[in-house]
């Protein structure tokens, strides 16, 4: 059986309200495929929100993703596969993150908080895939054409802009982890900063065709990975007027598709 191939575009963007503060995007995300022990082709997709009330949020973020990426690829280097990723493990990663921000915290004679930051993670395997989330933003998954479905709904506390960070004291008891015996073809990461686009709050439905409209041009791309061209494509649409007048937050977006190509072909013929 031919290995189906996966196809990335991935953006993380400044919003408006940040640039009139002339602060930095706080946003960041890290995509890689990586190989597991049977040789078979792991999605890591990786999303982080810098709170912006923390003065190197950007930086938390930016740790939060590399460390998490990092810690996935030494699992499978182990020999672990997607389908042996349990609690525990995700646990374990979610601790190198946290000891990491401290560290950093630690030497720059800061506090952790001044690094706060949410964390997404995808890990998608052959025929398994693990997700973990602490804080707003989602993943979104579709197991088949126009049908889309949200993973963990966004964390938002009691008030308003309000969510939970990987440096919050028990940081492990808001973790969300699942483990997924299915294969999944099509996922897309997203900060809370489209979450109003993206996602119907009062039915708390995700809104399929956004995706499925944004994802054409990368199931029709030629060439496998992560693309350079089309994420820059991204970049400039996440920093477009029309959606900038929706939304002046920091947005990251991360697109992946394996579906078949001549799937893509007829689905785009129909749209």
């Amino acid at each position: 059986m031919t290995e189906r191939r996966w196809r990335i575009a991935a953006a993380s963007v400044i919003g408006t309200s940040h640039l009139k503060q002339g602060t930095v995007c706080q946003d960041s995300h890290a995509c890689r495929l990586l190989v597991d022990a049977d040789g078979r082709t792991v999605a890591v997709l990786v999303a982080s929100d810098g709170a912006g009330s923390a003065p190197r949020a950007a930086e938390g973020s930016l740790l939060a993703c590399r460390i998490i990426q990092e810690a996935v690829e030494d699992y499978l280097a182990q020999g672990g596969r997607v389908a042996g990723i349990d609690v525990g493990t995700a646990r374990s990663w979610v601790k190198q993150v946290t000891e990491g921000i401290a560290l950093r915290a630690a030497e720059q004679g800061e506090i952790p908080r001044d690094y706060a930051c949410t964390l997404l993670a995808a890990i998608i395997g052959e025929d398994a895939a693990a997700s973990l989330q602490i804080g707003d933003g989602a993943i979104v998954v579709s197991d088949q054409p126009e049908e889309w479905s949200w993973v963990y709904w966004p964390q938002h506390g009691e008030f308003a802009n309000t969510t939970n960070f990987v440096t919050e004291n028990e940081v492990a008891d808001r973790l969300e982890f699942g483990l997924a015996m299915q294969s999944i073809d099509e996922v897309a990461l997203f900060t809370d900063g489209i979450e109003r686009l993206v996602l119907h709050f009062a039915s708390k439905t995700v809104h399929a065709p956004f995706f499925d409209k944004m994802l054409v041009p990368v199931r029709a791309l030629g060439n496998d990975g992560i693309s350079a061209e089309l994420s820059r494509e991204l970049e400039k649409y996440l920093s477009s007027q029309a959606v900038c007048e929706r939304t002046d937050d920091d947005k990251t977006l991360i697109l992946a598709t394996r579906r078949p190509r001549h799937e893509a072909e007829s689905k785009s013929e129909r749209m």
